[in-house]
């Protein structure tokens, strides 16, 4: 059997034990391949990069995320029942802890709070607590 043809069958076996999702790619095609598989394959991250984008987006993940303090678990639970994607106010108050878009920007949020992650709600109201107290939610922080 021809070299090319070998590395054809390998190339075949390993996406068949491919995870699904992941795209398997040479890093370089061997000499004298060209066409095939090769040809299909190009463009396409190798799993070994894959796995190390996946790695990275989750350590991204878990350092954004925020330790929530019970004041304002409260004030969510109380403001939006905790959703994310609440919106009460005829519109004007927006997201997990009902922020107006002018408060949302004024802690460093861009857009709509309703359409960040939760997360980031949850760091975008840690910063107002602090900054400003318990004041800028007077209902819902007694």
């Amino acid at each position: 059997m021809s070299k090319s043809r070998s590395w054809v069958l390998v190339a075949v076996a390993a996406g068949l034990a491919a995870p699904a999702g992941i795209a398997l790619a040479a890093d370089s095609a061997p000499p004298g391949v060209s066409g095939g598989l090769h040809s299909a394959l190009v463009g396409h991250r190798s799993v070994g990069a894959q796995m190390r984008a996946e790695g990275a987006r989750q350590r991204r993940a878990r350092a954004r995320r925020v330790s929530v303090p019970p004041i304002l678990q409260r004030i969510a639970e109380c403001e939006s029942h905790g959703d994310p994607k609440s919106v009460g106010g005829g519109g004007m108050y927006r997201g997990k802890y009902q922020f107006t878009r002018s408060t949302w920007a004024s802690v460093g949020g861009h857009g709509d709070p309703i359409e960040a992650p939760e997360a980031e709600q949850d760091r975008r109201a840690a910063m107002l607590l602090e900054r400003s107290g318990p004041s800028q939610w007077p209902v819902c922080s007694r």
